[in-house]
């Protein structure tokens, strides 16, 4: 275990992300918990350019960025695969996790933002929220088609994090029927054993998000 490491905080959804791929791949892993307002000498030394979470150590040698790491771990360790062996359905994967991070800004603007702002986020994330219902999932179960992969994992905030994010900002954007597709993937993706053992503490992660409001409000 000593071998691999992975440092994290516990309301991260890229820290998740990790965490799911390693427990997918059956890796014994070490970790180490992280506080972002007290960075620990080995987080700076690790990632020195972003000074962020999560970074996996593997050997004594750091990689940092979540989207890395998942391409790191699929790279070193083949076995129970995050991407399809086919080039075509690989990019289109690595497609849809671009697609989440790029506009995962949006969608927090409902948490973070106030007024007019707030009232453009959440406009601009029925749009975001849309697109993946018509154009990511089809009638495919989970975005990696009959199982879980690297763009159900980089998607995976929207299942779990969302909700609460809504919650907190006292707004609703993800409704079954309007969504119907990816409602159902939300709660797939939830249900699916490792991803369900594996999910930080929700009244945790709804009390700091609301606590974080409160400071916008």
């Amino acid at each position: 275990m000593g071998d691999l490491k992975l440092h994290g905080t516990a309301s991260s959804p890229f820290v998740y992300r990790v965490i799911w791929a390693l427990k997918l791949k059956g890796l014994d892993y070490e970790y180490v918990e992280e506080d972002l307002s007290n960075k620990s000498d080995l987080l700076l030394k690790y990632n020195p350019v972003y000074k962020r979470v999560p970074v996996l150590i593997h050997g004594g040698k750091p990689v940092a960025e979540s989207s890395v790491i998942l391409e790191y771990i699929e790279e070193t360790w083949p076995h129970n695969p995050l991407l399809s062996a086919d080039p075509h359905e690989k990019a289109v994967a690595r497609f849809w996790s671009k697609f989440g991070d790029d506009k995962r800004p949006t969608i927090v603007g409902i948490l973070i933002k106030v007024g007019e702002e707030q009232e453009k986020a959440i406009q601009d994330s029925l749009e975001v929220l849309k697109i993946l219902e018509e154009h990511g999932l089809g009638e495919k179960e989970f975005f990696g088609g009959e199982t879980i992969g690297l763009a159900d994992m980089a998607l995976g905030w929207m299942a779990y994090w969302m909700c609460m994010m809504e919650e907190a900002a006292g707004v609703k954007l993800f409704e079954e029927h309007k969504f119907p597709r990816l409602f159902k993937w939300t709660r797939n993706f939830k249900e699916f054993p490792i991803i369900k053992e594996n999910l930080p503490d929700r009244n945790e992660l709804l009390a700091y998000y609301k606590s974080l409001r409160k400071m916008i409000d």
